[in-house]
């Protein structure tokens, strides 16, 4: 018995070494392609309805490089094969600005809802920043879930970080700050990061990091002669950056979207808002608002101080839109109670009514051109598409140059 295993054993060790050599000519054989392919997110609307067009095929689309149009050799439409939607949503809590409205509980539950119908693959994280109304206060309420409660649980902590807490210590962003001050672990006010933003219009911008995630914002002019600097804020910029990276990090196979809620105020310089953007565009992160009413006080002061801020190459209101119709988000001005919900369904229901369109590129492109695709500006019509019929398209977003 032993000597019949025994054979069949060494059968199977020489029938094992003899299809070697077989298998070595095989992959001596094998052809290997270095294929690159680069990618748009396509939104398409009715006219009428403004209702996304789910029924097009690669025969209703154009893609433009440079105005040449490129032949599409990727496609996939609503429901096929879909990323799961890593949704960020960023609520600035300023007492004066969209506070006021996000403290009421029946807002939030409106929210809520919303975002319990979506699929259990669906995620989303919640960061909070202006609490307190401090400007460099800000706190993850939850990490990326998607699960009901623990959501319900971060918005419940809302409307408590929407007033003043006068005499009595806010929270902070315990991701960011450090508890200890001692020389191994560093200050919370030291400088880990900075970063030069040269404009386009000859400006630039320097913007220092702290440890504590605080950032000191510093634009001077194209002569040298005026500068403007922001101390110790949390702004726009630094709250994209974060969530990009977070993002990036946790959930690098996702479809990343922000959804920014605010009463549209929002101090950025341009040269910063540009950079901005064009994270956006490199990491295909889909910018979207949900703008509460403005204070009359402010309607009637924000036309004023435009011109000055102009002058200082400061963008006060409108940069949330903006963003969002630059890489092909949606921008929603709410009012009332189920606004709210509504204006969340109407951004979820665009994100997952996109069309993917890819192109590849040639083999003599890979090395050189790649570079030059990865640098442009897909915001700006570098690459774009085009749709053949009675229908209107909407932002294509962001190039896979990996």
């Amino acid at each position: 018995m032993y000597r019949y295993r025994f054979t069949l054993l060494l059968l199977f060790i020489l029938a094992t070494f003899a299809s070697l050599p077989t298998y070595a000519q095989e992959v001596e054989d094998t052809i290997k392609i270095k294929t690159r392919v680069v990618f748009l997110d396509a939104l398409v609307k009715d006219k009428k309805t403004n209702l996304p067009i789910s029924n097009l095929t690669t025969e209703n689309f154009q893609v433009l490089d440079d105005g040449k149009p490129r032949n599409i050799s990727y496609f996939t439409r609503e429901g096929q094969a879909r990323k799961p939607l890593a949704l960020i949503l960023i609520l600035d809590l300023r007492e004066d600005g969209a506070g006021r409205f996000l403290k009421q509980p029946e807002i939030l539950k409106a929210m809520e809802a919303e975002l319990a119908k979506l699929p259990p693959g669906d995620e989303v994280a919640i960061l909070a920043m202006d609490m307190n109304n401090e400007d460099e206060e800000r706190l993850w309420l939850t990490e990326f879930t998607n699960d009901r409660a623990k959501l319900a649980a971060a918005l419940a902590r809302v409307p408590a970080m929407c007033v003043p807490h006068e005499g009595q210590p806010s929270e902070t962003n315990k991701s960011t700050t450090v508890a200890k001050t001692d020389d191994a672990a560093g200050k919370p006010d030291d400088v880990v990061e900075t970063e030069t933003i040269h404009g386009r219009n000859g400006g630039t911008v320097i913007r220092e990091t702290h440890r504590d995630g605080s950032v000191n914002v510093t634009r001077t002019n194209k002569d040298g002669k005026v500068t403007i600097e922001l101390g110790d804020v949390y702004d726009m910029a630094a709250a994209v950056k974060d969530a990009t990276r977070k993002a990036a990090e946790t959930r690098p196979n996702s479809q990343v979207s922000i959804v920014w809620v605010s009463d549209g105020i929002a101090p950025i310089f341009f040269e910063d808002r540009d950079a901005t953007e064009q994270i956006l565009i490199r990491d295909n992160v889909i910018f979207n608002s949900l703008t509460v009413e403005m204070r009359t006080l402010f309607k009637f002061l924000v036309p004023m101080a435009k011109p000055i801020t102009g002058w200082m190459g400061l963008s006060l209101y409108g940069s949330a839109k903006h963003l969002a119709q630059r890489s092909g988000g949606e921008a929603v001005k709410v009012g009332r109670v189920k606004d709210y919900g509504a204006g969340l369904s109407r951004i979820i229901g665009n994100l997952t009514a996109r069309y993917s369109l890819g192109f590849a590129l040639a083999e003599d492109e890979v090395d050189e051109a790649l570079e030059e695709f990865c640098r442009r500006d897909v915001g700006q019509g570098a690459h774009a598409f085009r749709v053949v019929g009675d229908a209107s398209g909407d932002g294509g977003s962001g190039e896979d140059c990996g």
